[in-house]
């Protein structure tokens, strides 16, 4: 089972999250949080496995507590529930150490399949959320005039490849099968350039990816 917990000031949303998460067998709902300093509490008490977080609350706001929430237990899986509303804060809760980003909007059986792909250690994201990030990602730097990203020389042809496909938002079963490799390869490959780029997360690998331009996103 993957344990969820649920994160979101409006108890309408909570209930409509919990609603669809019941209804996949392999997914249970931990608990609830209404703010974020709930949110902290109940992560602490209840060790999920993914936490969907809402930006957005009062008390402390998503970014806030996703940072708290990965300090005391990094191997929790956040993943951002976002509106457009939300655009200033997407940057700054991927840098907290958010492992995706979806839309409020999103289609039911998108979440789910988000929700499984954070749990076995992927980055679920919305393609149009991607954009904003990148936007996100461009914006801080304009203030300071940094140079864009550029690849490390020690990238691979093959590594280049599977980061324009994490772009893409492809999941490593999908990126074996275009590239006609093992997933086990894929792994190395990513892990690899996590280490070569500075990048922490798949999510930041993919802005990486559109940033350079390897990608349609």
């Amino acid at each position: 089972m993957i344990r969820v917990l649920l994160v979101d000031d409006q108890p309408l949303v909570r209930a409509g999250l919990r609603m669809l998460c019941d209804a996949d067998e392999l997914i249970e709902v931990a608990g609830e949080a209404g703010d974020g300093e709930q949110a902290v509490r109940l992560a602490e008490r209840l060790t999920p496995d993914v936490v969907l977080m809402d930006l957005r609350m009062p008390r402390l706001d998503g970014i806030e507590a996703s940072r708290r929430i990965l300090r005391n237990l990094p191997a929790t899986r956040i993943v951002v529930l976002t509106t457009f509303d939300d655009d200033d804060h997407l940057y700054p809760a991927l840098e907290a150490g958010a492992c995706g980003f979806l839309a409020k909007d999103a289609e039911p059986a998108e979440l789910l399949v988000a929700i499984r792909r954070a749990a076995a250690g992927e980055s679920p994201f919305s393609p149009r959320v991607l954009d904003r990030l990148v936007d996100q990602a461009l914006r801080a730097r304009e203030p300071r005039r940094e140079p864009g990203p550029r690849l490390p020389e020690g990238v691979t042809e093959r590594e280049r490849d599977v980061l324009a496909l994490l772009g893409d938002g492809l999941a490593n079963a999908e990126i074996a099968e275009r590239l006609n490799l093992g997933v086990t390869t894929v792994k190395t490959h990513v892990a690899g350039l996590m280490g070569k780029t500075g990048r922490t997360n798949r999510v930041q690998l993919a802005v990486l990816a559109v940033q350079l331009g390897l990608s349609g996103g």
